[in-house]
């Protein structure tokens, strides 16, 4: 492919952007937004070229089926890890740049089938359901006071260089690339209509009500002004700069889900742990010690401090200024504090999502039931009327009081969570209705350090070592073996990890293999490969069921900000190298060895012939065996 095929992209400069914006922008008033007025440091009325029609995506909208992003710098890192926001430097060595993939075939997988073994009817399915996941968009704060941006750079102990979730060049651009990505639902449900959208967690990247703020009017198809404090920069910055979301199409009904991120303090600690609330509204930017090393150093003021920095908004490279050790500062570094800053309780967050212009009002929080407490973020509904198929949103996400000192990503239900799931479960099977589970963390985790050197975080909480801290109500054993006991359940989906894998939980019960079911994570909008999932559950004409999972990537348009926010996740999967296809070894119970495993998964298979591993993209056709009394009543809804 020859160099005028590379995709690349450098930015707009100012120049550029008043250019590409000539007869599509309006001036308006900074007052609109809430930027006028000492807040801003400004007295006077000022005015900004918004862009009020947005930014575009590409015309040609496509799935992964078609054709994929493809890196094209290999990863002898000129560039070090640590030294990630030397963003200047990107072009120079060719970082950033991907050029069209060939297409990514989808993998029949017919691992929980009798035997492994199936072969689908050749007659076309009836399709019973279609609608995209999306997940882990941490929309950023960048010119917050409270965040952990100078543990990358710093790379203490040899791993943080590698934790893009705190600092990486993608953290600009976060409300374009999930604009970009709505506009990319929308393309493709012209072509074939979309039953719903289904947001996975991790909607904030730490708990801040202007991060909440930002993701819902993305979608509501607001004015967006991603900027705060000072809003440096908001006035010819493209980051900065206030413009037009495009907005879901009305049709198209958008349910979310609570991730780690929502409510914990950067995914990790309980915000009220050290006053860290505070530091969200604060002036001073935050001083604390390499809490990534050591969580429950934020209980301890010993440890060396270093202040963590904030985004400069007026470089057009997003510049980490007021960061470094504390000894090297006279007097602490400030920024100009911001109320929208504050840091939302659970039962906050979760009551944001009443004040929209989309449906449902509340999006999903509606349906929790009345009698649980104002934290609960459970819930289930049925996507369509006349379609047997319940899709369950649960809240797996570690309790703000559960006495963990370390980073708070683990798996967890509490005894009101565990009974509600068992009750819907029991409910669905019932009902005669076919189940989905939608949760941020997924199950079957590994947390074996010898393999990636730190703990994940990630794996099912095991608290036993503390017998007087709350406990989990199941341990993954038993919680898995209640999975398997309800047949109608076709998957579990999650995000949290940031990887598109497909792993198939089968069931040792040979002559029941409708109790085995599959588990699809959604990679992330934050890091790269930056998509959506698109499910299609068919109806075979046998009456087994078929589940279509497509990686998707957002249609970004040359010159826009979500275009170089692709450069730049794929500048950093370049040099950080992050590994997109983690086969860890099984923590499924249903699998030897288990609980100290040794070998690795078989069940999670990732591998496409001919296929560039370095996508880290995933398509699977999954088959799935009914129970009979199911395969009865499908037959009877839909005759052959």
């Amino acid at each position: 492919m020859g160099d005028d095929n590379l995709k690349k992209s450098n930015g707009l400069t100012r120049r550029e952007f008043v250019k590409y914006s000539a007869g599509t922008t309006a001036y308006m008033s900074l007052s609109a937004f809430g930027l006028s007025g000492p807040a801003f440091g400004m007295t006077g009325p000022i005015f900004l070229l918004t862009k009020t029609d947005g930014y575009p995506i590409d015309s040609l909208v496509y799935t992964t089926l078609q054709k994929t992003v493809k890196l094209t710098q290999d990863f002898s890192s000129i560039i070090a890890p640590k030294d990630l926001q030397n963003i200047s430097e990107y072009d120079g060595y060719g970082y950033g740049v991907w050029e069209d993939g060939g297409p990514l075939p989808s993998v029949p997988r017919a691992d929980i089938m009798a035997g492994g073994i199936y072969t689908p009817p050749a007659t076309s399915p009836e399709t019973l359901l279609r609608f995209f996941t999306i997940s882990d968009i941490h929309i950023t704060d960048k010119e917050s006071p409270s965040q952990l941006i100078y543990l990358q750079p710093l790379n203490e102990k040899g791993f943080e260089a590698g934790v893009t979730s705190v600092y990486s060049p993608t953290m600009l651009y976060t409300t374009h690339v999930l604009d970009a990505a709505v506009q990319t639902v929308n393309g493709l449900h012209k072509k074939d209509p979309v039953d719903f959208v289904i947001s996975l967690g991790d909607t904030c990247n730490s708990t801040q009500y202007n991060e909440l703020r930002w993701y819902i009017d993305v979608l509501d198809g607001k004015i967006i002004n991603p900027s705060s404090g000072a809003h440096a920069g908001a006035g010819n910055i493209d980051y900065q700069q206030p413009y037009k979301a495009a907005g879901l199409n009305p049709a198209i009904p958008w349910y979310q889900a609570i991730g780690n991120h929502d409510h914990f303090w950067l995914g990790s600690i309980p915000p009220d742990a050290g006053d860290l609330r505070k530091t969200c509204t604060s002036d001073e930017v935050i001083a604390m010690g390499n809490v990534l090393y050591k969580a429950s150093d934020i209980y301890n003021t010993d440890p060396p401090q270093y202040y963590m920095g904030v985004i400069d908004g007026s470089t057009e490279t997003g510049t980490i200024i007021k960061a470094g050790e504390v000894g090297d500062f006279t007097s602490p570094p400030t920024v100009v504090a911001d109320p929208d800053r504050r840091s939302l309780s659970k039962a906050e967050w979760r009551e944001e999502f009443f004040t929209t212009s989309t449906h449902p009002v509340g999006h999903g929080f509606n349906l929790v039931p009345p009698d649980q407490d104002e934290g609960f973020a459970c819930y289930s509904f049925v996507p369509k009327s006349d379609i047997p198929i319940k899709v369950i949103v649960l809240d797996d996400t570690q309790r703000e009081d559960d006495g963990d000192t370390g980073i708070h990503g683990r798996g967890f239900l509490d005894d009101a969570r565990w009974t509600w799931l068992q009750n819907e479960l029991d409910a669905g099977d019932a009902a005669g209705q076919l189940m989905i589970i939608a949760a941020h963390v997924p199950i079957g985790i590994s947390p074996h350090a010898s393999v990636i050197g730190q703990d994940t975080y990630m794996d099912w909480f095991d608290n036993s070592a503390k017998p007087g801290n709350m406990q989990n109500a199941v341990d993954l054993a038993g919680f898995i073996a209640e999975l398997h006991s309800h047949p109608n359940l076709l998957m579990w989906i999650a995000g949290h990890r940031h990887v598109n894998t497909v792993k198939a939980f089968l069931t040792d019960d040979v002559d029941q293999p409708e109790r085995g079911f599959w588990h699809v994570e959604t990679s992330s909008l934050h890091d790269f490969p930056q998509q959506l999932r698109m499910f299609e559950i068919n109806l075979n004409s046998d009456y087994t069921i078929s589940i279509k999972t497509t990686n998707v990537d957002p249609a970004v348009k040359e010159g826009t900000p979500a275009w170089t926010a692709r450069k730049y996740a794929v500048a950093a999967q370049q040099i950080v190298n992050t590994n997109l296809r983690p086969s860890l070894p099984s923590a499924d119970p249903t699998l030897p060895g288990y609980p100290a495993p040794t070998a690795f998964d078989p069940s999670v298979t990732l591998t496409n012939d001919g296929i560039d591993p370095n996508i880290g993209s995933y398509n699977a056709e999954l088959f799935k065996k009914l129970s009979p009394v199911m395969e009865a009543k499908m037959a009877e809804l839909f005759p052959a």
